[in-house]
């Protein structure tokens, strides 16, 4: 199977930092293969597989994993020692109503599950501490990878100059169309919308006239909140254009699987 890191973080031998394709796993079509989600109606027996297999490629365990019932909002949890396996094994047991994740605890690998929406890792090697962040629209427009910053600054002594952070694959500006309404609540929300929005003056009919760019869109976020430009590294890499190696809910019609981004930090 193939995953992902980013440069920057895989220089950090203790740091699992991973963004996996979808290839590799036990899940039938239309999640065919690596489906890393139990909330999209895949078999759960395949998906706890495929789980495993993406844990043991990491050289970690499937109980080290903690999962998140996402919701595209802005709650960031600190994950504890207790929280450790929590939505490894089943839906129910996922930490809920969450979009971020953030500990400083070792071997607490904090996953989320991705078709479009930005994964966002983010590393403090000062105070060697981790987070991650789901951010559709919603979440972006919510502010979530600024409020995971702030969770990590408020229960780690982060400083935000010191973090390094990756914009993992999701929808690019190419293909990311919105209407005007939602290009409206953007407009409201972002000092800087001009900057991650564009009007195709010429779109069809059927097709939405706004493009937004939610990959600059966090990156702005994040030097707002007080990162380094070099600090950040951006995939660059469009979920709907390769669904040869993720998944993508707009262009796979809603019926597709979810990949994962893993970030922790490894055990003693």
């Amino acid at each position: 199977m193939v995953h992902y890191g980013f440069d920057h973080l895989t220089e950090y031998p203790d740091l699992v930092n991973a963004v996996f394709a979808r290839h590799g796993g036990a899940s039938a079509w239309p999640y065919a293969t690596l489906n890393a989600s139990l909330a999209v109606g895949d078999e759960a027996g395949a998906v706890v597989e495929n789980r495993r297999r993406m844990a043991a490629a990491l050289g970690i365990v499937l109980g080290d994993l903690v999962a998140a019932h996402q919701v595209h909002g802005t709650h960031v949890a600190i994950v504890s020692e207790a929280d450790a396996g929590r939505g490894s094994l089943d839906a129910a047991s996922a930490l809920p109503e969450t979009d971020a994740l953030v500990t400083n605890l070792p071997g607490i690998m904090l996953s989320l599950r991705f078709a479009d929406c930005v994964p966002v890792l983010l590393y403090d090697p000062v105070h060697r501490a981790v987070g991650i962040a789901h951010a559709g629209w919603r979440g972006t427009v919510g502010g979530v990878v600024a409020g995971t910053v702030a969770a990590m600054a408020g229960s780690f002594g982060t400083r935000p100059a010191d973090l390094l952070a990756g914009i993992g694959p999701s929808i690019g500006p190419c293909c990311y169309n919105i209407d005007a309404p939602r290009a409206q609540l953007v407009r409201h929300s972002l000092p800087w919308s001009s900057e991650v929005l564009s009007l195709e003056r010429e779109a069809p009919p059927h097709k939405h006239p706004w493009h937004l760019d939610l990959w600059q869109a966090n990156r702005r976020q994040l030097m707002d909140a007080g990162l380094g430009e070099e600090h950040i590294q951006m995939a660059g890499l469009c979920t709907a254009c390769r669904t040869d190696e993720f998944y993508s809910h707009r262009a796979e019609a809603g019926q597709t699987g979810r990949f994962a981004a893993v970030i922790g930090l490894r055990g003693n």
